[in-house]
């Protein structure tokens, strides 16, 4: 019998790359949309990519009950993607937090209720490493969790923290025997299948297109979005036991690094890709304008290092570097007229 996945949110950047992943390897797919006025739109992206003959939608919302049982129905497994992701920070923060929390026990008590068996919770390296001292020398690894209190700590980190937690905490304390696990991704980089770009991909118009001269000194654990996807797939199929924690990164890279490998790809449509470093001086006036810039500065010149040796020896997977999901994400931007 073919398994049936519930994707949700399925609109989005990561969802998409996931639910290809799932068609190409004979899963049948329902994803989960706000509105079904988005279906078909999303039906086509996927068909360049995959047979979307098994490919179904339903409409639910990750802050209403409505739907959650119906798109339920007959599912063995959910990968659970939909997740507010703004590029600014939200005056309350709460606009985040709420629906990332309260959506996520949605689904989960959903997927209980309906005796799903495999769940696989989208969490972000944003529950791991945030609110730590700068000058912190040990890598983070899939054991550390986010001091939600602790300087600097943004809504969107509080929001992926806080809906993890819950969703662990609540695994703990009901009795089934469903599985759960998370994949928590670094900066989600890779091609885009269409123009409905998410958060990672404005950040990257936004060089591409001249927004500011040079590179702010910041470092992110990067990732391309197809390892995601195929992470999301295995942590499904993996038969570690139920718990686990999967931190999806290639490697650390400073803001310049994911740019300089774009200009040799693409050329001339890379010229105004900044290819140096912003002192942190400018940055700081820069953020008295900008709210982009004011969301990183406590973040500046702080080097990020992780050990996720744990997660590679377990699904046995090999990430793509920086060089070449960088430019894939760009070369995207241009290809579908965004840049």
């Amino acid at each position: 019998m073919t398994k049936l996945v519930l994707v949700t949110g399925i609109s989005g950047f990561i969802a998409k790359h996931c639910a290809v992943e799932l068609l190409k390897h004979g899963y049948h797919v329902r994803g989960t949309l706000r509105s079904l006025s988005k279906a078909d739109a999303v039906r086509a992206t996927l068909a360049k990519h995959a047979d979307t003959s098994n490919l179904s939608f339903v409409a639910a919302d990750l802050e209403a009950d409505a739907g959650w049982n119906e798109a339920m129905a007959g599912v063995w497994g959910v990968e659970h993607l939909a997740s507010p992701f703004p590029l600014g920070q939200p005056k309350d923060e709460m606009e985040l937090i709420r629906p990332a929390v309260d959506g996520s026990l949605r689904v989960l008590k959903a997927a209980v209720a309906n005796h799903v068996q495999r769940f696989v919770q989208t969490s972000s390296i944003a529950a791991i490493m945030q609110g730590h001292p700068h000058d912190r020398a040990t890598p983070f690894t899939e054991a550390d969790w986010t001091v939600v209190d602790g300087p600097g700590v943004n809504a969107y980190a509080k929001s992926k923290t806080l809906a993890e937690r819950a969703a662990r905490d609540h695994m703990a304390a009901v009795k089934t025997t469903m599985h759960y696990c998370s994949v928590n991704p670094g900066f989600v980089l890779g091609p885009l299948l269409d123009t409905d770009a998410g958060s990672s991909a404005d950040v990257i118009r936004m060089f591409m297109q001249g927004k500011y001269p040079g590179c702010p000194r910041l470092s992110f654990p990067t990732v391309d979005v197809r390892d995601i996807a195929v992470m999301h797939r295995l942590a499904l199929e993996t038969t570690e036991p139920t718990g686990g924690r999967y931190m999806g990164c290639a490697e650390t890279s400073w803001f310049v690094d994911m740019m300089r490998p774009i200009k040799p790809q693409l050329g001339d449509k890379a010229r105004k890709v900044p290819v140096r470093q912003i002192p942190d001086f400018v940055m700081r006036v820069i953020a008295l304008f900008d709210q982009g810039a004011r969301s990183v500065v406590s973040e500046l010149g702080r080097e990020v290092r992780f050990d996720n040796s744990q997660t590679r020896k377990s699904m046995n997977i090999t990430f793509r570097p920086i060089t070449e999901s960088a430019p894939g994400m760009a070369k995207s931007l241009v290809d579908l007229g965004i840049v």
